[in-house]
């Protein structure tokens, strides 16, 4: 598959997934198992990472099902977005929302025309890629969400992305936003590059990406969560997470060529459920 999020970046979080997957409609249509959208072969450069990411166990976690409304956070490069979308095409929707572009300091007028152009690119990517026509496929920053979708969102997922978000300053605006989307029984996802318990502020923040579990505890209750359960389905307890350049010279980024990190995984990974506090 065409990487299609890949020009988003680190600027993104933005876009649901509507009726675009036109021939997944239909009242004898085929819905997919998760298991046949995870062997497709859209994913066939994405499938070594799964050893790593663990989707089938991660979405199972969160109990993302068939059916749902799933908003998702900075999609990135499009890894999860090829799973969620098809698997929720029938009968749910996918959203993925990016930031507010207007938080952005730009180094000159291309950058950001092309930041702020976001929506409507992904839109059409988004319809070659899965069919359909791009006016079907919404995308959204996150200050530009729909008053009339607040209250929809069964669940909403940020897979290690809220380390930009935290070091940027927005990250409570951002979780205060999101509350206001979910569904009084929705809850939140979290996958996080995990710093160690006894890691100082300094070694986690601003730049190497890792973040303590027991700060994006204290943050998600600070914005109205409450933790609903933990689990150590992406740890990886061979990631020091000490790195002098960060999460980066960990695959599948592996910035710095280290030989000593090359074989052991991806970066150590908190995963976390939350709902909202009463």
């Amino acid at each position: 598959m065409k990487k299609l999020l890949l020009a988003a970046a680190a600027l993104t979080l933005a876009a649901p997934i509507a009726p675009a997957m036109a021939d997944g409609h239909g009242e004898h249509a085929h819905a997919p198992s998760l298991a046949e959208v995870l062997a497709h072969e859209r994913r066939d450069e994405d499938r070594a990472r799964d050893q790593y990411r663990n989707p089938a166990e991660t979405l199972a976690f969160f109990q993302v099902e068939p059916g749902m409304t799933v908003a998702e956070f900075a999609p990135g490069g499009g890894w999860y977005t090829r799973i969620l979308a098809p698997y929720l095409a029938q009968d749910g929707q996918y959203i993925a929302l990016s930031r507010d572009s207007d938080e952005v300091e730009y180094e000159d007028r291309v950058s950001e025309a092309r930041a702020k152009s976001w929506p409507e690119r992904f839109a059409e990517d988004f319809a070659t890629e899965f069919g359909g026509e791009a006016k079907d496929v919404h995308a959204y920053e996150i200050d530009e969400f729909p008053e009339e979708m607040y209250g929809t969102v069964d669940r909403a997922i940020i897979i290690r992305a809220m380390h930009g978000a935290w070091n940027g300053g927005v990250l409570q605006n951002w979780m205060r936003e999101v509350r206001k989307m979910l569904k009084d029984d929705g809850m939140v996802g979290i996958v996080q590059h995990r710093a160690p318990a006894d890691a100082s502020f300094d070694d986690v923040n601003p730049a190497r990406g890792y973040l303590r579990q027991a700060d994006v505890i204290k943050l998600m209750e600070l914005t109205g969560y409450e933790l609903v359960a933990s689990s150590e389905i992406n740890a990886n307890p061979r990631d020091t997470a000490d790195h002098p350049q960060g999460v980066w010279e960990m695959k599948p980024n592996w910035s710095t060529k280290r030989p000593e990190l090359e074989n052991i995984g991806e970066s150590d990974r908190m995963t976390l459920l939350f709902k909202k506090a009463d």
